[in-house]
């Protein structure tokens, strides 16, 4: 018995699984996973065609019927939209409407065969420098990727967040999170002082009341002739 018992605890040891027995995880990493899981079928990868090549952001479902949420940067003057959803479908996506280059936010809508799943906003006036932060984007093509970081900064004369969290190329529409999956802001930029295209840890993002206020906004015929 007592042989049988020291064989088991060997096997624990050395990684064995036996069924039924699940992986355990710390309490900051299941937030990450909890969070991860909720929110990732509500957040889309954005490819626009160029002349030259092709343009790719993200983008945060916010109605069923396929009303998105992206940077006004990533769709701004393209009309060969195309946005693939988590489970790998691809859809052509019509322009709705932009709130300009500063604010950086814009509308475009898929028309889906089924219900989508949404993203939830927080407000973005209750955000601390100081507080964890998700973030889900496409850098570099790699879809549905997740970082971590932290609000650095809180830039009140641009109105933006600045961030640590793993901004890259491709991530520009997508959501920054709170730690119950609220979207607080939406990623814009990277500071690349070099003009190196990779992330040195200063981010930037729009907070989610901006774009509360730009979705109300927008005339809804307009989101109706996305429809068709």
């Amino acid at each position: 018995m007592q042989k049988r018992l020291l064989l088991i605890l060997a096997f624990i040891l050395i990684g064995g699984n036996f069924t039924g027995v699940h992986a355990s995880f710390e309490p900051d990493e299941q937030v990450n996973i909890t969070v991860y899981e909720k929110i990732s079928p509500a957040i889309v990868a954005i490819d626009v065609q160029l002349k030259d090549g092709v343009s790719a952001g993200t983008g945060c479902i916010v109605s069923q019927d396929g009303l998105i949420l992206t940077g006004s940067h990533v769709v701004e003057n393209f009309k060969n939209i195309e946005v693939t959803t988590s489970n790998g479908q691809t859809y052509k996506a019509q322009f709705i409407a932009q709130m300009g280059k500063n604010k950086d936010l814009a509308l475009i809508k898929i028309n889906p065969k089924t219900q989508l799943e949404t993203v939830s906003f927080g407000d973005s006036e209750n955000v601390k420098v100081g507080q964890k932060v998700l973030s889900i984007g496409n850098p570099f093509g790699f879809s549905n990727t997740l970082t971590q970081g932290i609000i650095s900064r809180i830039d009140y004369v641009k109105n933006r967040f600045q961030t640590d969290a793993a901004i890259n190329p491709g991530c520009s529409g997508g959501p920054l999170l709170n730690s119950t999956g609220q979207v607080i802001g939406i990623s814009q930029s990277i500071y690349n002082p070099d003009h190196n295209i990779s992330n040195i840890g200063i981010g930037f993002a729009i907070p989610s009341n901006e774009a509360i206020k730009f979705i109300a906004t927008v005339d809804k015929n307009k989101i109706s002739e996305g429809k068709k």
